[in-house]
């Protein structure tokens, strides 16, 4: 099994971590959890929002090569996805995500990538131009919009990713939810969780495809 393949498998291994900041640096958080003390690798944003000695979670990417394995940890996990999409960009690595989203803020990346903002871009640190340029180009549509997606619970999450997996934009994706939503409450039907769930999957393709 070569060790990309590894690593997907591994890399969601854990999902997420409680426990007690214990310390933190610049660039990193030491959780105590149990007897174990985990090393985080994280972006400064999300590291300004940890305390030491309290209790947090911290959501996490494991990054397993032949010579190394890290782990990375985000606040939230649309801040985790945020760091996924960038590492689809060509020759951005673990490292130089954590960089970029250690140099602008989650709204300021959205507004910037649905702007265009390719001046905005490129002075973030560690963003030369022609890299700047790609992610413009890869990421404009694909990150979860924190301000704007109001469905946030389960099961509309998974839907989000199961619809944005397909190839629509995710921010197309909730709003077709929310219209879904909507049109199921407005009808006034009784239905369990896994049939609303299956319903609104199936009326929200109908509103990405353009049929209503």
């Amino acid at each position: 099994m070569s060790f990309q393949k590894k690593n997907d498998m591994l890399r969601f291994m854990f999902n997420s971590i409680r426990g007690i900041v214990s310390a933190k640096s610049s660039e990193a958080v030491f959780i105590q959890s149990g007897d174990i003390e985990w090393d985080i690798t994280m972006p400064l944003n999300d590291l300004g929002s940890l305390t030491i000695n309290r209790e947090c979670r911290i959501f996490t990417w494991l990054y397993h090569r032949e010579d190394q394995m890290r782990l990375f940890g985000f606040s939230d996990a649309i801040r985790r996805a945020t760091f996924l999409e960038i590492l689809k960009v060509e020759g951005i690595g673990p490292k130089g995500a954590v960089k970029i989203m250690s140099g602008i803020s989650q709204d300021d990346l959205e507004n910037a990538l649905e702007a265009g903002n390719l001046s905005r871009l490129e002075a973030v640190p560690g963003l030369g131009k022609k890299t700047a340029q790609k992610m413009l180009l890869s990421l404009k549509g694909k990150l979860v919009h924190s301000q704007e997606i109001t469905i946030k619970t389960s099961p509309y999450n998974d839907l989000v990713e199961a619809l944005a997996a397909m190839g629509y934009d995710r921010r197309a994706v909730s709003e077709a939810l929310a219209m879904a939503e909507t049109a199921i409450k407005n009808e006034g039907t009784s239905l369990s969780d896994a049939e609303r769930e299956k319903l609104m999957f199936k009326e929200a393709i109908v509103y990405l495809s353009g049929a209503q």
